[in-house]
């Protein structure tokens, strides 16, 4: 191949030639076909993996969010008033609500978030709540915060119109908030050995005995 630059002829090696073709045809045409081609590819290989993954449970998500910032929030209320607050939860109508215990009565917080129960949207349900030992399915349950930043160990599940569920639990000890796409069982209760039941078993007192302090003295 050969070109005119200033009236003389220049020789140019074919390798060149075929190089600076393809990148002229690049510059100004683009993207070759083969190219789009790849990417729209991979664009709707992604696509068939994001969109189901958007369009179920992602409202489930929202709702497993924002309980658990409630939780947190609730928390806080605590520590700061250091009062001890009890959580209500309406397990049918999916409401909850917390109130402050002080003097024996109960007072509604004074944060404007807190001043009507919360409702979950209508397509979310609390399947189930355990706390502590005992679990409800349905009815009123509580779940209280203690000032020193403790929460009653508990297990929830919010299930969606497409059965999808979000499982939270708090850990008993040390409050920490788990979360799970599957249902968390809760842990079991430890079992106390025989032989330190004995031992934690109030025995009768006899008539006319005197309990013997550690020391030697009665």
């Amino acid at each position: 191949m050969r070109t005119s630059q200033t009236g003389t002829w220049t020789k140019i090696d074919p390798s060149m030639a075929i190089g600076y073709s393809s990148s002229v045809l690049r510059s100004s045409r683009g993207f070759t076909i083969l190219e789009i081609i790849i990417v729209l590819f991979l664009l709707v290989g992604l696509l068939t993996m994001v969109i189901p993954r958007i369009g179920i449970g992602d409202n489930l998500a929202s709702v497993g969010r924002k309980w658990i910032a409630a939780l947190r929030a609730i928390q806080d209320m605590a520590i700061s008033t250091q009062k001890i607050v009890r959580l209500y939860i309406d397990l049918d109508r999916g409401q909850y609500w917390p109130m402050i215990l002080q003097g024996g009565e109960e007072k509604i917080p004074v944060d404007a978030t807190w001043s009507t129960p919360v409702s979950l949207p209508e397509s979310i349900r609390i399947a189930d709540m355990q706390v502590g030992q005992k679990k409800s399915s349905s009815g009123k349950t509580e779940l209280f915060f203690y000032p020193n930043g403790k929460i009653d160990p508990s297990v929830m599940h919010l299930v969606d119109g497409d059965n999808n569920v979000i499982g939270i639990q708090v850990e008993p000890v040390t409050a920490n908030i788990k979360v799970s796409d599957q249902r968390i069982e809760p842990p079991r209760p430890r079992a106390i050995p025989e032989r330190i039941r004995a031992l934690l078993q109030i025995q009768p007192s006899t008539p006319g005995l005197k309990p013997i302090s550690p020391f030697g003295q009665p």
